[in-house]
């Protein structure tokens, strides 16, 4: 369960009580009325991506951080979600005791989620990818992402949503390589690019 693995990892940082605080202000963020696919759900999925190739992450408690604290401040109208997501986990994290270089490793990972581009930074580059492990989910399941994510983006007419969406597919079709690790690249990367294509042609 996502909440009792938020307590264990932030017993080893801090008490009880300042963690209770923490995880009430995460799930009220990804619990928020106009959340339908940046959701507690997401994190969950994350960390079950993850899970897998635990022993290849250097620091898993900082991967852990940046899991939960990636998208929790997310506005479809703002484009510094990722810069504002890391502002404020290293002002929640600097009142614990885990250290500034892992703090900043941890800010450094959640601004990376941006453009998911390779890092050569092993945590890192595994993070983005499992982040973007939907792409790559059946037909079905990807078509209740690209769903949520059209909902999330419900203020904006199709005469403006479809190119912009368009756009950020293409970006991605045109990478020589969605994923930047073997692990996720092998499980992930043919179906990702059918997935891709199918939506960009039906945004035409």
């Amino acid at each position: 369960m996502l909440k009792d693995l938020f307590y264990e990892l932030m017993s080893s940082y801090t008490d009880a009580q300042y963690a209770t605080t923490l995880w009430e202000e995460i799930e009220t963020a990804y619990s928020k009325k106009r959340r339908y696919y940046h959701t507690l759900h997401h994190l969950d999925n994350l960390v079950q991506q993850l899970l897998p190739v635990k022993n290849e992450i250097a620091d898993w408690d900082v991967l852990l951080c940046s899991v939960f604290y990636h998208d929790i401040v997310y506005s479809t109208m703002k484009k510094d979600n990722e810069e504002k997501s890391a502002e404020l986990a290293v002002k929640r994290l600097n009142k614990t005791t885990l250290d500034k270089e892992r703090i900043e490793a941890c800010k450094k990972q959640i601004i990376a989620t941006k453009k998911h581009i390779i890092t050569n930074d092993v945590d890192t580059d595994l993070f983005t990818d499992a982040d973007l492990s939907v792409l790559g989910a059946s037909p079905a399941v990807y078509d209740t992402y690209a769903i949520n994510v059209r909902k999330e983006y419900y203020i904006y007419p199709d005469a403006l949503y479809k190119p912009g969406r368009r756009k950020v597919l293409e970006h991605f079709l045109l990478m020589d390589s969605i994923y930047k690790t073997k692990h996720f690249a092998g499980l992930y990367e043919k179906q990702a690019r059918i997935n891709l294509q199918r939506e960009a042609d039906s945004l035409i």
